[in-house]
Order: structure tokens, then C-alpha cells, then sequence
């Protein structure tokens, strides 16, 4: 099993890549985790044309690929006007059903202070719906996030309580991913012979 971890700021060095990377460091169900920061890529600003995707110098096809590789999915957004960052949604209305159709996705949303629980909302409202990405139904929301996952071990009880929730969240994902497989297999077999006419979610 694959997992990818998309950081969705749109700065470098940035709390939600630190995320990213303890995740990536801790998935120890998954044979393969690999981070993306969305920030480092030169994606275009999506106008509903496939084409966009294979403009000169664009990196969409190398991010595809690694979409159709991966098993499960983190998608990790810090909290921006009570919103999901663009470059984050932008991305995922990039994403079609060959990509990411039928994959689990663990939410995850960053926040300095005590928020966070809007974006989350967000995503599940309406950032899944035509790339067809299963959001699990359990989310992580770390707050005051500058004073967590700063070193190997926790440094409060908060901390270490939030690294035991990581933990369990990302086993419930590879469950997923697991469980998931044999819908992702009869998908790609188009067993179901209308599945190529329901493209889109009502």
C-alpha cells in the first residue's frame, strides 16, 4: 500500500509541510509514503480544459502519476480566513476519476490557533465530489500546531496526545485502503458497464 501526503500551503517551509513530513515519518502501516508540497510545483489555475494539464513546463503529469501509484491519500490544508487554501483546491479540481476514484483520504487541517474545523467542512462539502475521493470519516485538526511534532518525542501530554491520534488515524486509513482495493479493481475493469456515463456527482 501507497500513501501520498499533499500539503496544501502555499508557503515553503511551512508549518503544514512539518505536518506532512511527521506523517510521512510515522506511517509505518504503509510499504511506501511519499510528500508533495503543492507550493513547489508550477500547476496552472484550472479553466475546466484538459488541456491546461499538459501545457509546456507543467508537472501535472509527474503529480498524476504519483496519484495513480498511490493507495490512500492525506490531504493537509492550513487554515486561511476560515477557508482551505486555493492552491489546494485548485489541485483537487485537477484531479480526475483515472487519478484518484474510489481512494481513501485522510483531512487534515493546520491552524496557529484554536480553529481549523472550517476547512474540513469545506473539503467534505464540495472537494470530492467528481474526483470521487473517499474522505475516511475520522479528521485531524492540529491546533497551536507551531507548539506540536517538533521533535522525536513529545514534549507535553497534549503533544503525545496527538501523536497517539495520528497514529490510529493513519492505521484506520490503510484499512481503508485495504477494504477499498477490490472497489478500485472492479472499477478499472468497468465491470459496472454504465460507470463511464456517471463521471460526475449530483
Amino acid at each position: 500500500m501507497n500513501l501520498l501526503i499533499i500539503s496544501g500551503s502555499q508557503r515553503t517551509n511551512s508549518q503544514s509541510a512539518k505536518v506532512a513530513q511527521f506523517i510521512a515519518d510515522n506511517s509505518v502501516d504503509f510499504a511506501h509514503a511519499s510528500h508533495i508540497e503543492l507550493c513547489r510545483f508550477d500547476l496552472p489555475f484550472w479553466d475546466g480544459e484538459e488541456e491546461t494539464k499538459s501545457h509546456d513546463n507543467n508537472t501535472w503529469p509527474m503529480l498524476g502519476h504519483k496519484l495513480r501509484k498511490a493507495d490512500a491519500l492525506v490531504l493537509i490544508t492550513p487554515e486561511w480566513g476560515g477557508m482551505a487554501t486555493p492552491i489546494l483546491k485548485n489541485f483537487l479540481l485537477m484531479c480526475d476519476q483515472a487519478e484518484t476514484a474510489h481512494k481513501p483520504a485522510l483531512l487534515v487541517s493546520v491552524v496557529g490557533g484554536i480553529s481549523g474545523a472550517y476547512p474540513i467542512a469545506e473539503l467534505r462539502m464540495n472537494a470530492l465530489k467528481n474526483n470521487k475521493i473517499v474522505a475516511t470519516p475520522d479528521h485531524l485538526i492540529i491546533r497551536n500546531v507551531e507548539q506540536v511534532l517538533n521533535k522525536d518525542q513529545a514534549e507535553s501530554t497534549r503533544d503525545n496526545s496527538l501523536r497517539e491520534r495520528i497514529a490510529y488515524s493513519l492505521y484506520m486509513l490503510h484499512e481503508y485502503a485495504l477494504a477499498l482495493e477490490c472497489v478500485r479493481l472492479n472499477h478499472e475493469s468497468q465491470r459496472y458497464p454504465k460507470q463511464q456515463e456517471y463521471n460526475y456527482g449530483m
